[in-house]
């Protein structure tokens, strides 16, 4: 048995009797974060902001190696997801990661899989 509403659905399993509300914009919210992270060069970006809390554009295409304007266009779209956090620093644009977004994505994702 199914209920709608416009932004969720409740499901309800007839053996057991347990309802599950999925949330479409939370569904949404986190299948955005998840496809810019399912990228192997966003995932080292992300490492490396893991791993030095707070670098510019220039910091992360020379320690991974890359073309200024790819790192750019990669961090562009950590950005949009709101995966990175950036600070102006002056002319530098210094990015570091948004862990409260990383974490809740988790809870999330590790909430829908046990039910």
């Amino acid at each position: 048995m199914e209920t709608t509403t416009s932004n969720s659905l409740v499901i309800v399993n007839d053996q057991t009797k347990e309802s599950t509300k999925l949330d479409f914009v939370a569904i949404k919210s986190a299948a955005m974060t998840l496809r810019a992270i399912n990228h192997k060069l966003r995932q080292q970006i992300v490492k490396l902001l893991d791993e030095n809390k707070r670098m510019n554009v220039t910091d992360i295409y020379v320690k991974l190696r890359l073309e200024q304007s790819v790192a750019s266009q990669h961090l562009a779209i950590l950005r949009r997801a709101n995966i990175v956090i950036t600070d102006r620093d002056g002319k530098f644009i210094h990015y570091k990661l948004n862990y409260e977004k990383l974490t809740d994505v988790s809870k999330f994702v590790a909430d829908l899989v046990k039910k």
